[in-house]
């Protein structure tokens, strides 16, 4: 399968699910938000529209392939993951895909915008997972709509109340994110409505995490370090266990036998820092030509972001 139509990609090292396979069940780019600190740029089909993308049986495999390519190589697997470019509960067929690849006998987690858990069919469908991570990033409204940017149709309070019920209900692990931007939702009254809500959710562990990735906007940067603390510090105090993300991934990005469709399929979705890709094409025992020619054909596009060089897929 080329990458232009690859779903599965990975393991690659992720700071909250160990060796993660992701699972891009979501064409480029649809999604129910456009944040500002989005790794992948603004939003072009900004949608609450749960509509069929792949199909069931195609993702399972596409899933089960490189499953087997990455069992064949004595890599390591963790989660199987749905964190597609966009929001994966966009995906009709999400609770389906969770059920078959369940089979294949890893963990099953999803990262979710949150955006459409005031469905309770979504919320149904999310239950078969083993571990649900959450956004958080703000629960103001006005702060919200600044930071996600949502689609008009949301209703910010329905979230809000689909959040509860699936806490309330769900017997996996749920975990929260919360991405803090500076200026827009890391000052002292914002946080503590933020903490006192998370609090209220009962994660197994509450994420802080900051844009370390080039964001959407350019303006959306990392908060001060007292801001950051400020949060952690409340969270602590109301007893919910918080782990902060301000560093980026340690591990290897797997290879899996072509290193131009693995670069391809983890930028999609994952932009890569320079010198996790050198390591990456020193372990295929390639040359870095590959990349300049990825670049100079327009399949790939770099970007400098707080001193580091990074690389992200560039046909959508």
């Amino acid at each position: 399968m080329t990458s232009k139509n690859r779903i599965a990609y990975g393991p690659v090292p992720s700071r909250r699910l160990g060796r993660s396979m992701g699972i891009n069940n979501i064409p480029s780019k649809f999604c129910s938000y456009s944040c500002v600190y989005c790794q992948l740029g603004r939003t072009k089909d900004l949608t609450i529209e749960r509509r069929r993308f792949h199909g069931p049986d195609r993702v399972f495999q596409d899933v089960e392939a490189q499953v087997a390519s990455v069992e064949e190589m004595g890599g390591r697997i963790d989660h199987l993951t749905f964190v597609p470019d966009g929001e994966p509960t966009l995906d009709i067929d999400l609770g389906k895909e969770i059920e078959m690849v369940k089979g294949l006998g890893y963990p099953v987690a999803v990262i979710t915008n949150s955006s459409l858990l005031g469905h309770q069919s979504v919320r149904e469908e999310l239950s078969g997972a083993d571990l649900v991570s959450v956004k958080v990033d703000a629960v103001d409204e006005g702060v919200w709509r600044k930071v996600n940017r949502p689609h008009g149709s949301l209703v910010f309070n329905d979230i809000k109340e689909g959040l509860k019920k699936f806490s309330n209900r769900f017997k996996g692990s749920l975990i929260t994110e919360t991405m803090l931007v500076k200026g827009i939702n890391d000052a002292y009254e914002i946080v503590e409505g933020t903490a006192e809500f998370i609090s209220e959710l009962e994660p197994k562990i509450a994420y802080i995490s900051v844009p370390i990735r080039p964001p959407s906007e350019e303006w959306a940067v990392i908060p001060s370090d007292e801001s950051i603390m400020r949060i952690i510090a409340n969270l602590a105090s109301r007893r919910t266990r918080t782990v902060p993300l301000v560093e980026r991934e340690l591990g290897d990005f797997t290879y899996t036998g072509d290193i131009k469709e693995d670069l391809l399929a983890i930028t999609s979705v994952h932009p890569m820092r320079k010198d996790s890709v050198v390591e990456m094409i020193e372990r295929a025992g390639a040359g870095w030509d590959i990349v300049e020619g990825m670049v100079r054909s327009g399949e790939l596009a770099s970007s400098e972001y707080m001193g580091c060089i990074f690389y992200r897929r560039a046909l959508y």
